[in-house]
């Protein structure tokens, strides 16, 4: 038998329970919010055409090495993806098709900003293949929307929807909660008109102070007033959950809710233990090669990343194998944020050992947990305290 620390993987198709995605990196912003701990960078001139260079050696690269699967999903993420010349867009896509077969549910997401400017380069990113579009847009009053240092007003953000609507298949924006000074009926109010808006899935975040942002800083220094105690956000959260179930978009992941089939395919992928590969400036991946589960990962500041694959071809760090006992910690963590939960018999197979049955057990008779067959759910009871369930079944 393996021991837990065996880098042997199980299950060497296990990834394809997850699926296979391509996340893009872009780490351009027009401005760095306060509250953001992201890789992303203003600049003054972005040579496009060098980054289309760059980017399509590095899907070639990748390609060559996943031969013969499909690609379910590709993700535009940032920074600020709607920054991007829609020709670029198209040339990556056509790079992209050119190196996989698709699956006949292909979803392709950009993250864009709101802006007028931005707005109108909706139909060429249609043009080139994106059909999800995810839209920043944090809060839906300007007073808010300058506080996070926003560079859109409200109107913006609604004609931008609007279009959006017009132009995708599919649209989603963001939302942040527990802002400075918000009231728990401001918080209902903001979020009942967002969902008088009809989007099909929104993600809803609770602001949190991250270090090395402005926002961390300031509050450091005793300069960010207002801020909710616990039991506030804690409410501003329920909240959510239920105006948005009762809209018809209930909760699939702990931020984000979603209709019938408008989840973030995407995503789903991280969270099921699938395989993606990571390409630009900070991008993170995680690929399986030859039976053995890779943890991928690149340089963070542009100019290295850029000079690094121009120089040798290939814009990854090192790669880590990930024991199983990892990997099934993993699968864990990311599992029980979804409403569809784990596969206790999947997590054994990459652990090596199965779950605590007493843990299961006490935290199944406190209602934090669900178990139906081989599947382990967390109950909307456990989910506002997912940390600490995952602290107690990880061994």
């Amino acid at each position: 038998m393996l021991s837990p620390n065996s880098l042997q993987v199980v299950l060497p198709e296990d990834w394809r329970a997850g699926g296979f995605g391509l996340y893009v990196h872009w780490p351009f912003c027009q401005a760095k919010c306060p509250y953001c701990d992201f890789n992303s960078h203003v600049a003054a001139e972005i040579d496009q055409n060098r980054w289309m260079r760059v980017y399509c050696s590095e899907i070639r690269r990748i390609g060559a090495e996943t031969q013969g699967r499909i690609l379910d999903t590709v993700f535009f993420g940032g920074g600020t993806p709607s920054l991007m010349n829609p020709d670029l867009v198209a040339e990556i896509m056509d790079t992209i098709r050119a190196t996989w077969p698709t699956s006949n549910s292909f979803e392709v997401t950009l993250e864009a900003n709101p802006t007028s400017v931005e707005a109108a380069r909706f139909h060429g990113y249609r043009d080139a293949g994106v059909n999800r579009l995810s839209m920043g847009f944090q809060a839906l009053n300007d007073p808010d929307l300058r506080a996070l240092g926003r560079l859109h007003t409200v109107a913006e953000a609604q004609t931008a929807f609007t279009l959006a609507r017009d132009t995708f298949d599919r649209v989603s924006f963001d939302l942040i909660y527990a802002r400075q000074n918000q009231t728990l009926s401001d918080w209902r109010r903001e979020l009942s008109k967002a969902l008088s808006m009809a989007a099909d899935h929104l993600s809803l975040y609770q602001l949190t102070i991250e270090d090395g942002t402005a926002f961390g800083k300031r509050h450091t220094a005793g300069g960010l007033p207002g801020l909710p105690d616990e039991d506030l956000a804690a409410d501003m959260y329920f909240a959510t959950q239920e105006l948005c179930a009762k809209a018809g978009l209930p909760a699939y992941e702990v931020s984000n809710h979603a209709a019938a089939g408008a989840h973030s395919r995407h995503n789903l992928i991280y969270w099921q233990g699938g395989d993606y590969a990571g390409i630009g400036p900070g991008a993170h991946g995680r690929l399986t090669l030859n039976g053995t589960r890779f943890a991928t990962e690149t340089p963070l500041t542009p100019s290295a990343w850029l000079g690094k694959v121009e120089k040798i071809g290939n814009g990854e760090n090192p790669r880590t194998a990930i024991p199983g006992s990892d990997q099934a910690a993993e699968y864990l963590m990311m599992g029980l944020r979804i409403s569809e939960g784990i596969s206790l018999s999947r997590h054994a197979a990459m652990a090596n050992i199965s779950l605590n049955s007493n843990i299961i057990n006490e935290l199944r008779d406190n209602r934090f947990i669900e178990t139906d067959g081989d599947t382990l759910r967390v109950t909307a009871k456990g989910r506002p305290v997912l940390n600490a369930v995952i602290r107690a079944l990880l061994p």
